[in-house]
């Protein structure tokens, strides 16, 4: 009896943390408001390095090459 009792407690512990997040509702959590950033110009920085060494931009505001002439 106790075996099951404890099985069925680690059972609702583990899928307690299991959540389907519906497509309304990602947009609010991928807001950019909900990064933490210590230093914003630091971090616009390391986004544009990252962007031109990647030879991408994803999703920004201007579409450009990997050889950082933008």
């Amino acid at each position: 009896m106790v075996l099951i009792r404890w099985i069925s407690i680690v059972l609702l512990a583990v899928t307690a943390g299991c959540v389907t997040v519906k497509p309304q509702e990602r947009a609010v959590l991928a807001d950019p408001t909900m990064q933490f950033e210590g230093d914003p110009h630091a971090a616009a920085q390391l986004r544009h390095a990252l962007e031109n060494r990647e030879g991408a931009y994803g999703g920004s505001s201007a579409v450009g090459g990997g050889c950082g002439c933008n």
